[in-house]
């Protein structure tokens, strides 16, 4: 192959992974960043990025990059990375679609000598077994003597201006040896912490899943230990301050668990886990409790309703938060949605604000219509992601919002304790 300095290259979907990752290649070389969303590609030309990975001088000075949604215009390039979603649907199974189809998109304008490196999360085997026939069926090349492929996870964090794309260790694979080599080097151009190159493409798909089933493990155990000591009245975030003085205490907390990564992934190997005929116990228990949060949290709410008696149905509360973390505007796979639909199931009127969520979105992917604006007299007040907004507030401007005796959880434990009647 080529030079990795020589390459022209497309990335395959512009969202919190694959915008990043064009932007730190169009540096260095001709890069072409490819999406379906005709208003995504439009605002990026504008310099605009409604995800906050990159600003408008990030995106200028990136002077080989483009952005097009005509599948022509990947159609010279030789190297093309895969960044597009990997969900799961509502049964909590693998939802492939998206890799699917974007494979099937290169495989129309797949040439000899060309590689696909896919970043997105999978399960073991995947590339290989789900991604490769696709390429050779549409293309009409095989794979390994026309074409090679290539495996490197993602590891962004979105909303982190700390760990960035360059400074993250890349773990990188091919599906030859020398290819392998290949994709180490073309991420060496735009990773200063150094990669990893796993013997295997199976090894980097396997390291990527489990990195967030391990942190999904263990804030299962801290969201479990956390609804203990409430039943035990003892306050978990001193618990956890006072264990954290041991050196080698991991230092999680307890809360909802959204997102692209830590609340899916698992389900991704549990799923090739019991294609093998291996059943999951660990890793399934650690999932139902972290998706069961969202729902303790609301009955937590309605006891402490009930206590101050507040009538829940019909009761006005208000829920402080929509995306899955904080600083950060993406919604995808917020865990507050369970919070809001269970207090819904009760009676209540619930009503949700976000300065940092884009109103359409929150409705279209949650089903949740966004205030405009803070307003007042509320029953309860549920603080559910600690923006810096509602931190600057502090208690005892967020309980103007509410009504005198009105309820006020502290999900994130950020307001203090006596600032508040109830914390996770």
């Amino acid at each position: 192959m080529q030079s990795p300095d020589q390459v022209k290259l497309a990335v395959i979907g512009l969202g919190y992974v694959g915008l990043p990752l064009a932007v730190a290649f169009g540096h260095h070389v001709k890069t072409m960043g490819f999406d379906i969303n005709a208003r995504r590609v439009a605002d990026l030309r504008q310099g605009r990025d409604a995800t906050l990975e990159a600003s408008a001088d990030e995106l200028a000075a990136a002077t080989h990059l483009s952005f097009s949604t005509q599948l022509d215009d990947i159609r010279d390039c030789t190297v093309f990375i895969v960044t597009v979603p990997t969900p799961i649907d509502k049964h909590n199974r693998p939802d492939l679609t998206p890799l699917i189809k974007a494979s099937e998109s290169i495989g129309r304008v797949l040439k000899s000598g060309d590689l696909v490196i896919y970043e997105s999360t999978v399960y073991p085997g995947a590339t290989e077994d789900v991604c490769v026939p696709i390429l050779e069926k549409v293309s009409g090349l095989r794979f390994n003597a026309d074409f090679f492929c290539g495996y490197s996870p993602e590891r962004i964090n979105p909303g982190d201006k700390d760990h960035r794309l360059h400074s993250i260790v890349k773990v990188t694979s091919g599906s030859t040896p020398e290819i392998a080599d290949f994709v180490d080097r073309l991420y060496r151009m735009v990773i200063s912490a150094g990669t990893h190159k796993a013997s295997s493409i199976k090894v980097a798909e396997a390291a990527k899943v489990i990195e967030n089933t391990q942190r999904d493990l263990n804030i299962a155990l801290v969201n479990e230990l956390a609804i203990i000591f409430n039943k035990l009245g003892i306050d978990t975030l001193e618990v956890l301050e006072a264990a954290g003085t041991k050196w080698n205490f991991l230092p999680f907390r307890p809360g909802l668990v959204g997102g692209h990564c830590i609340g899916v992934d698992p389900y991704y190997l549990t799923h090739k886990a019991e294609e093998i005929r291996h059943h999951p116990e660990v890793i399934l228990a650690g999932r139902r409790i972290n998706d069961g949060m969202g729902r303790y949290i609301a009955g937590e709410i309605v006891k402490k309703m009930i206590h101050r008696k507040v009538p829940v149905s019909d009761a006005k509360v208000l829920v402080l938060g929509l995306t899955f973390k904080e600083n950060c505007p993406d919604l995808r796979n917020s865990r507050v949605v369970d919070i809001v639909e269970e207090l819904t199931s009760y009676g209540a009127a619930v009503a949700v604000y976000d300065p940092w969520a884009d109103h359409d979105e929150a409705a279209h992917e949650c089903g949740v219509r966004l205030l405009d604006d803070l307003g007042g007299d509320y029953d309860a007040i549920v603080l559910a992601v600690a923006h810096r907004e509602f931190i600057a507030m502090g208690a005892e401007k967020i309980r103007t919002l509410g009504r005198p005796g009105a309820v006020l959880y502290d999900i994130k434990s950020v307001l203090g304790k006596n600032a508040v009647d109830a914390r996770l």
